[in-house]
């Protein structure tokens, strides 16, 4: 019986975490529902478009989240400790990555747009139009990143609340943005796929002043500061390389292969373009409730380690791994509940709505991959500061695996449209058997914190 309780006690906290997490994230998948009803007015090439130049963002994204994980690591594990001034000294090294990121970003996006363009399509049309979508989303990247680290602080310190409601903040502004740029609301000019970019930057920048707002206000137990960016903490930079660095390179080897996935099917014509695009908006819904549950996996077990509570902290894993099925599951039945909506709801050709179908066919089971490996890899591991399983496994399943399979399918064996697809998808389940192999040795359980005499 006393199992039990604990299993429930255990299942409380991890959903205290994860339900604003999960709001979080419906929101930023209703948005990104929004944008594309909206650009569904202005043309499939605008959807086309902004979903290609979204797959550069989305490596860019993929930087600050491996930055926030590393954030996170050391965070999590240091506010179990009950150590604030650490936690502030790790926001300084997370600032210094995270700015330099966000400065090539924007540069790149500002003075070679296109280039960046031609390696997902080769549609001038689209290149033309996603190139000035970059231009003018680049200098959102900026406050993009400081806002991440300093919520990323956030949720490790139990201000998941807050952090929720600066992101939904920013997401919501982003939508009422777009339709004003979209439809020339209140006498501004449709801008098309530029306001949807400038409606980003500028949510980014809003985003930014309540991050400030809420570091001077609401005094949340670490500040916004760039103090300590300026110093070095030698012992505290190694370790957050040593587990950022192979969970940022985890996190870029499978943003790019993502973005191969899109080059590869955006090279097989604009139908399966614009059906790829629609089936990404439809899959964020259904895995919000996954991505939820590996966020706060991540906190909460890496918590429970930080206090030294190492068998309550396997535990608390083992409760993460059963809710991921769980959520992958209802995440499946979402997407599928989903398909007949989405069907008569976006305005394509015959051709991509049969795609679409299929696509959203694949996805009812596919996310159930996603929200166990995440969970696992993005959560539980590097709860434990172990971040270089997930780069090695990532790096083999999607390089050595997926990303040729797609490459020989689509253009060696010229297989269809839906079979390049259903292979793609392979990829979550490929790597299971070492996923769990890694899970049941328990090597991840490990209290990475230093004793703050060795960090001063």
């Amino acid at each position: 019986m006393r199992r039990i309780a604990d299993k429930k006690i255990l299942n409380r906290k991890i959903w205290a975490i994860a339900v604003p997490i999960i709001f979080q994230n419906l929101i930023d998948a209703a948005v990104n529902s929004a944008d594309v009803l909206m650009l569904n007015h202005v043309g499939q090439s605008a959807i086309s478009a902004v979903s290609l130049a979204n797959s550069m963002i989305g490596i860019f994204f993929m930087f600050l989240y491996g930055i926030g994980t590393g954030i996170a690591m050391l965070s999590a594990q240091y506010y179990g400790k009950g150590d604030i001034e650490t936690i502030e000294k790790v926001e300084g090294i997370g600032f210094k990555y995270a700015l330099t990121v966000a400065a090539i970003g924007a540069a790149a996006a500002l003075a070679i747009p296109k280039i960046l363009m031609r390696i997902y399509t080769n549609d001038e049309s689209l290149v033309a139009l996603g190139a000035k979508y970059l231009m003018f989303i680049a200098p959102g990247l900026i406050f993009w990143a400081i806002s991440a680290v300093y919520m990323s602080i956030l949720r490790c310190i139990g201000k998941v609340a807050v952090s929720t409601v600066l992101e939904a903040m920013a997401l919501i502004s982003n939508v009422l943005l777009n339709a004003v740029f979209i439809f020339g609301l209140f006498g501004a000019p449709k801008l098309g796929v530029i306001g949807v970019a400038i409606a980003t930057s500028l949510s980014r920048l809003l985003q930014l002043i309540g991050c400030i707002v809420v570091s001077v206000f609401r005094k949340p137990g670490v500040r916004l500061t760039f103090s300590t960016m300026l110093k070095r903490y030698r012992l505290l930079q190694k370790d957050f390389i040593s587990m950022a660095l192979p969970a940022i390179a985890n996190d870029l080897v499978w943003a790019v292969g993502f973005s191969a996935y899109s080059g590869i099917l955006g090279h097989l014509g604009d139908d399966a373009v614009a059906a790829y695009s629609i089936n990404n908006v439809v899959r964020n819904l259904g895995t919000v409730l996954c991505y939820g549950i590996a966020s706060a996996s991540g906190i909460m077990v890496g918590q429970i380690l930080g206090e030294g509570n190492r068998e309550e902290g396997i535990d608390a894993g083992h409760a993460c791994l059963r809710l991921s099925f769980v959520t992958g599951i209802l995440g499946g039945l979402i997407v599928l509940v989903l398909i007949p909506v989405t069907m008569s709801a976006v305005s394509l050709s015959d051709t991509a709505l049969d795609y679409l179908k299929f696509m959203l066919l694949i996805d009812t089971y596919y996310i159930t991959g996603t929200a166990v490996n995440s969970t696992l890899i993005a959560g539980v591991f590097r709860a434990g500061g172990d971040s270089r399983f997930g780069f090695r496994c990532d790096l083999i399943d999607m390089w050595v695996y997926a990303v040729p399979l797609g490459l020989i399918s689509a253009f060696v064996l010229k297989l269809p449209v839906k079979w390049v697809y259903f292979l793609l998808c392979t990829d979550e389940f490929v790597k299971w058997p070492w996923v769990f192999a890694h899970f049941y040795r328990y090597g991840w359980a490990k209290n990475i914190t230093r004793d703050s005499s060795e960090l001063s």
